[in-house]
């Protein structure tokens, strides 16, 4: 009898031949999806953008921004097929130890209230609320806020 070995799971920067792939989990994901063009104008601007592959799959990205003390996530998404599994996790741990080494002082992200599955795991974490943005998000009834949470690092 023989094992089938699990694909192995390997974080990777994202490339401008990954937007294609990326946007087709966005898009499956998200009634208002980024764009491919979201996506290609992280990359340009340099943005730390990371893909989690599971063999030769991506099931899963992350786009976050660093700047002086701070940094802020702003996508961070588990294709549908492979949520629940701890992918999620693996990638906000791989993105807060990235700001650490980058001298953040914190991590600032956007969450859709009604994302409940987002927000348990930023409490996992030890997020905060630290403000509302309110009518930040397209929603199907017009707009939906944003819930302003941080961690100190």
């Amino acid at each position: 009898m023989s094992a089938v070995p699990e694909p192995r799971l390997h974080l990777q920067p994202l490339r401008e031949r990954d937007v294609e792939a990326v946007n087709a989990i966005e898009c499956d994901l998200y009634e208002f999806p980024w764009t491919a063009g979201n996506f290609r104008d992280s990359l340009a601007a340099g943005y730390s953008c990371w893909g989690l592959w599971r063999g030769g799959e991506l099931v899963g990205y992350a786009v976050l921004m660093i700047g002086p003390g701070e940094a802020h996530l702003l996508n961070l998404s588990v294709a549908a097929l492979h949520q629940r599994q701890g992918y999620a996790r693996l990638l906000l741990r791989h993105l807060i130890e990235l700001a650490q080494e980058c001298r953040a002082t914190s991590l600032l992200l956007e969450v859709r209230p009604s994302n409940t599955a987002a927000r348990a795991l930023y409490a996992q974490f030890g997020f905060v609320q630290a403000g509302l943005r309110r009518a930040y998000y397209p929603a199907r009834a017009g707009r939906e806020d944003a819930l302003l949470l941080s961690i100190a690092l």
